[in-house]
């Protein structure tokens, strides 16, 4: 995580972060392998046979990788350019909001009923949500009237950043 101070007229301060959560990395990965490995040894086919264990396993397999490269961690960075975001270990899905689409920056607080909804990449027709843990957020309050939900390490640095960007 980097945040620093505007250093002078015509030069720019830039944010970066990165939140992963490893805890929820391992949880799910355990409570998708367990029950199929289990599924898998009661079968009496071998493990090619559709009632084997091979089917049950890729699709864990399957399952995890994806939510591990897609969901569980979110890349940040704003300042002038605007405020880029990329989660999972590969960076997608990704988006850029330009400084010119975003009409404010605030911190927000996400509830633990609100995070168990809102895990990983999703959006709504109003809403995107880029989150992967509760505690403080980044919110964007785009000039479209849609409002964007990243989880950053320090969301007052983002939003300071984003608010020098403006005024410069």
């Amino acid at each position: 995580m980097t945040a620093s101070a505007l250093p002078a007229p015509g030069r720019y301060s830039i944010y970066t972060g990165r939140v992963t959560n490893w805890p929820l990395v391992a949880a799910l990965s355990a409570a998708l392998i367990v029950p199929l490995l289990l599924l898998g040894s009661l079968s009496h086919g071998s493990w090619l046979n559709p009632a084997g264990p091979a089917i049950p396993l890729l699709i864990a397999a399957a399952a995890v990788l994806i939510t591990v490269l897609t969901g569980l961690s979110v890349r940040t960075a704003a300042g002038p350019n605007g405020v880029s975001v990329h989660c999972g270990a590969l960076g997608w899905p990704r988006r850029t909001y330009r400084l010119e689409e975003i009409e404010r920056a605030e911190v927000t607080n996400l509830s633990p009923s609100l995070w168990r909804l809102s895990l990983g990449f999703w959006w709504t027709p109003r809403h995107t949500y880029f989150t992967v843990r509760t505690g403080p957020a980044l919110r964007l309050a785009l000039h479209t009237g849609r409002s964007v939900t990243i989880t950053v390490p320090d969301p007052h640095a983002a939003v300071t950043i984003i608010r020098e960007a403006k005024a410069a």
